[in-house]
């Protein structure tokens, strides 16, 4: 067991590894074989260049701000839906949580050029009539990315999941203490999800700051890509300049693993607390 979990960590670092030290190693040695895991010299040319290449300050922004109201709209809107469903009984709960678990198993990209006719035909927004045309809608705004994952299925799941582990008595006593349920849930469940919104912020946020084919169909305005469109510009006419490319793409990590090293004792908690009872 101990010799499948050193093979499997041997594999999962060993990339990690190589891109560090592609980013700090001459062109020349890149390519050279046989392949020479430590280099002769060391260099921080491919970081300079990869900042004169591309504009990171501002894809860091914007990424960052995609990311950040993605966690924010997630963790609103998928605390209020677990909870709902977790704790309140309501006439279809039961069938509207089997659609959503339907609409988990359905891909992303299946649903993507669907999502872009409807962000492009909203009426009155982006030059549009009441009809929805005329116009580019929400497109190449950076709603077309937030609006549609602003209460992604897997978070209204996640709470879910979370919720239903909690015991109800704490939710009929504050009842006969005359709380409402807008009370119970902001000051009694909410403390106690600590764990599980942290561990779904985490999930949120590496989703949205890793989104690529979103940014891609829904931005065409140079000032609105994000880190990962950044990184495909190092790629061109069929040629990868990898050095540059992963010093880009050492960069573009460095947020995901800042956030997991704060929250990592939130996050195995969310875990470890989060129920698969149904």
């Amino acid at each position: 067991m101990y010799i499948i979990s050193i093979a499997v960590c041997i594999i999962m670092v060993v990339p990690f590894v190589w891109s560090l030290i592609t980013s700090i190693r001459s062109d020349e040695e890149i390519f050279m074989l046989p392949i020479q895991w430590i280099p002769s010299s060391i260099t921080i040319e491919h970081y300079r260049k990869a900042f004169e290449l591309v504009p990171f300050g501002l894809y860091f922004w914007n990424s960052f701000y995609l990311a950040f109201m993605g966690v924010l709209f997630n963790l609103l809107f998928g605390s209020l839906s677990g909870y709902a469903f977790a704790k309140l009984h309501f006439r279809g709960r039961d069938m509207m949580f089997k659609i959503l678990l339907a609409a988990m198993m359905i891909p992303g990209v299946v649903t993507m050029i669907p999502q872009f006719f409807v962000l492009k035909h909203i009426p009155l927004m982006g030059g549009n009539d009441w009809l929805g045309g005329g116009g580019n809608g929400l497109l190449n705004s950076f709603w077309a990315i937030i609006l549609p994952g602003a209460s992604g299925s897997f978070a209204v799941f996640f709470m879910r999941q979370f919720f239903v582990s909690l015991p109800s008595d704490l939710q009929e006593v504050a009842r006969i203490e005359g709380s409402g349920e807008l009370r119970i849930f902001w000051n009694i469940y909410i403390p106690l999800a600590k764990p599980a919104l942290a561990t779904l912020g985490i999930f949120t946020f590496q989703a949205g700051w890793n989104s690529f084919l979103g940014p891609l169909i829904m931005l065409n305005d140079p000032a609105k890509k994000t880190i990962q469109l950044g990184l495909a510009a190092f790629t061109y006419n069929k040629q990868v300049d990898f050095g540059p490319l992963m010093a880009g793409a050492l960069i573009a990590v460095v947020p995901i693993l800042i956030l997991f090293l704060l929250l990592q004792k939130y996050f195995v908690q969310g875990i470890a607390f989060t129920g698969t009872k149904g």
